[in-house]
């Protein structure tokens, strides 16, 4: 199971750290082609998003890696799955189902990783 959990959180930090470099440091009128929900939301909240999922897909592996605060991968799980939950409300809002779709796949993905390493597989 842990060689399972490793192989989850290297997906969903590889997925996360993409995302958030992109938010971070694109332009906006670039992101807005790519992704049609910047257009709803301030630059600085974009950047804000950009620069959480990188720090999520950080803690995702960091801790764990080098065997140092490994409370944190968890909680990194946490934190994204909270972004999740709220990009699924923005996309509700917006009548974005295939969004809320993929959104759900990632909060599922990063809540079997809370459980393991919360629970019977922590570091």
């Amino acid at each position: 199971m842990n060689v399972f959990l490793w192989i989850l959180q290297g997906v969903l930090a590889a997925l996360f750290a993409a995302a958030g470099v992109t938010k971070a440091t694109q332009p906006r009128e670039k992101l807005i082609f790519q992704l049609p929900w910047v257009s709803d939301v301030s630059t600085p909240v974009v950047r804000l998003i950009g620069v959480a999922e990188l720090a999520g897909a950080l803690g995702l592996i960091l801790p764990g890696a080098f065997d140092i605060a490994t409370t944190l991968t968890p909680l990194a799980a946490t934190g994204l799955a909270v972004i999740m939950v709220l990009a699924m409300g923005l996309h509700a809002r917006r009548k974005e189902p295939q969004a809320i779709g993929f959104n759900a796949i990632l909060l599922i993905v990063a809540a079997v990783i809370m459980w393991g390493r919360f629970g019977p597989h922590s570091f």
